[in-house]
This record gives C-alpha cells, sequence and structure tokens, in this order.
C-alpha cells in the first residue's frame, strides 16, 4: 500500500469535515423539531455520519504508517 498523496489526503480531510458539519446539523434540526419521525430520522442521519467519519478516520490512521517522516 503507498502512502496518500498530499490531494488525496486533502479529499479525504474535507469530506471529514463535510460529515462533521452534516452530525451538526442533524442534531440541531432533532433537537428543533417535535415530530417524532422526524427526530428518530435525524438522530439515525447523525449515526451514518458518525460512521463514515470513522471510516475516513481509519483510511488516514492506515495510511499513516506509509507516510513519509518529512514533508516532501
Amino acid at each position: 500500500m503507498n502512502a496518500m498523496t498530499a490531494k488525496e489526503l486533502e479529499y479525504v480531510v474535507d469530506s471529514m469535515s463535510n460529515e462533521d458539519l452534516l452530525m451538526k446539523q442533524c442534531t440541531v434540526t432533532a433537537a428543533g423539531t417535535s415530530q417524532t419521525a422526524l427526530q428518530n430520522l435525524c438522530t439515525q442521519m447523525v449515526k451514518t455520519h458518525q460512521e463514515h467519519y470513522n471510516r475516513l478516520l481509519q483510511c488516514i490512521e492506515q495510511h499513516q504508517q506509509y507516510a513519509p517522516a518529512q514533508p516532501q
């Protein structure tokens, strides 16, 4: 397995930021509604986005061992 390129790392980090934003938006929506169905949907979406975030983090961690010790 090769180390991620700087561009690939940027894409992963951007994706993680997007997943984090989606989690926050779903949390706010769930808290701001009295409709149980919508609360349940938003809560499930938070869990889904958290899973995506964790997978992206694992991807970075797996590639970390292949990253150069010094920037190139």
